[in-house]
């Protein structure tokens, strides 16, 4: 630590890398639990996809059509709750996906700074996690950069929710990348089309506009993969969100690759936001609102856990002993090595399966959790775990485990998951 400022070597129980939906619920649940939390976020917004691609549904949070609970459950329910409400539970026009919540995206992320700060957690924006600092199977700091330059953190346990998991892989944490021949799934750039009459552009019956896209296609209006148009109606009256435009070939751990897409992305959006005004009925009046500021990534780094859920696993329905959380998403593979969007059912109508504590914990690093997108998964299962409430969910369980380990004085990997399962479902988790 020599050579840095004492402002610059920060201690904490908890140290929570990454400011999405895991990283957000994990925060706030370990800071509920009474530790000392430090949560720091690349961007100067938290919410991972929330902030990418603003107003993406949650979708995923309802299996059976129950709500999964949790802070998710608080989450959506204070929105709902509000006067006039800032969300509302509608069934997906997509299949397989049975409920989703569609939601102000500005009220949500402005709620969720609120939790986080009533629950006394320390949040450092725009604060790029680089290296660990290692003494055997601990972490014993991180090192950061800020605007200000560099800074380190002394935390008890490392909690990394991150998305890519750059630090965990450079803590030695193994891992896979992509699928079997490392293709990953398309990233993502959203917006929305504002001025819609919606009633018009969804009396057709098509929930892809497929007609429409094979017309665009065909008159070079529209990008060759765009054979289905992904567009929902959005939470503001007159308002669809356009979910459509992908870019495949993108390693979403390369800067590079990610800045191309971003650039491509843009030039395909404001192509397709053309094509509907021109073609597409309802559109006539609307206009392009809300273009995200970079391309949402699907897929990177997915770690190596004490297990690894399979596809397997969940066309078997498995509930785990160690289950955290409920899902029946579908497996929804975006484009891993085609122009091929799938949506198919993991399990059968009316049956769920759970995400295992056991896929959140590393096989030797003894004060680090992961979460959310750093499941321990296989290609299969992971196009299924992956949605933004199984995420949260995740992110509340190691925020848990985490105290749980700090109180206990062990390991993670010795953590009594029974009693990590009771106090979930105490808490209301639907596990």
């Amino acid at each position: 630590m020599t050579g840095l400022a004492s402002d610059r070597v920060l201690g904490t129980d908890v140290l929570v890398v990454g400011g999405g939906t895991s990283g957000f619920a994990a925060a706030l649940a370990a800071a509920r639990a009474g530790r000392t939390v430090r949560l720091i976020e690349a961007g100067s917004k938290i919410g991972g996809v929330m902030a990418f691609c603003p107003g993406m549904p949650w979708g995923g949070g309802y299996p059976q059509g129950k709500n999964i609970g949790g802070i998710f459950g608080e989450l959506t329910d204070r929105l709902a709750e509000m006067a006039p409400p800032a969300a509302e539970v509608r069934p997906c026009t997509l299949e397989n996906f049975g409920l989703e919540v569609q939601y102000d995206h500005e009220v949500a992320t402005m709620l969720m700074f609120e939790m986080l700060q009533q629950a006394g957690v320390i949040l450092h924006l725009n604060t790029i996690a680089s290296e660990p600092v290692m003494n055997g199977g601990r972490i014993n700091g991180v090192t950061a950069h800020d605007r200000r330059g560099t800074l380190t953190f002394q935390p008890q346990m490392v909690i990394d929710c991150s998305g890519d998991g750059d630090l965990s892989a450079a803590a030695g944490v193994p891992y896979t990348l992509g699928d079997h021949s490392g293709n990953m799934m398309a990233v993502t750039l959203t917006f929305h089309m504002v001025g819609v009459d919606v009633a018009r552009v969804f009396e057709g019956g098509d929930p892809y506009f497929q007609a429409f896209a094979a017309e665009g296609i065909s008159a070079g209006k529209l990008h060759p993969d765009l054979h289905k148009l992904y567009l929902m109606r959005g939470f503001h009256r007159n308002t669809v969100f356009c979910n459509t435009v992908t870019i495949r070939g993108v390693n979403g751990t390369d800067p590079m690759d990610v800045s191309r897409a971003t650039q491509e992305g843009r030039r395909r959006c404001h192509q397709v936001a053309r094509f509907l005004v021109d073609i597409v009925p309802g559109f006539e009046n609307a206009q392009m609102w809300g273009l995200g500021p970079t391309v949402g990534v699907r897929e990177t780094r997915r770690l190596e856990a004490i297990y690894r859920i399979t596809g397997e696993d969940i066309a078997r329905a498995t509930k785990f002993e160690d289950g955290i959380v409920a899902c029946d998403n579908p497996i929804d593979d975006v484009m891993r090595n085609s122009a091929e969007m799938t949506h198919e059912a993991a399990v059968k109508t009316g049956d769920y399966y759970t995400i295992p504590f056991r896929s959140l914990v590393p096989r030797k690093i003894e004060n680090l959790l992961f979460a959310g997108r750093l499941v321990s998964a296989d290609p299969v299962a992971f196009a299924s775990v992956r949605g933004m409430p199984q995420c949260m969910a995740m992110g509340q369980a190691v925020g848990h485990a985490a105290c749980m380990a700090l109180a206990d004085d062990s390991k993670v990997q010795a953590l009594d998951q029974a009693a990590l399962v009771s106090q979930l479902v105490t808490l209301g988790l639907w596990t």
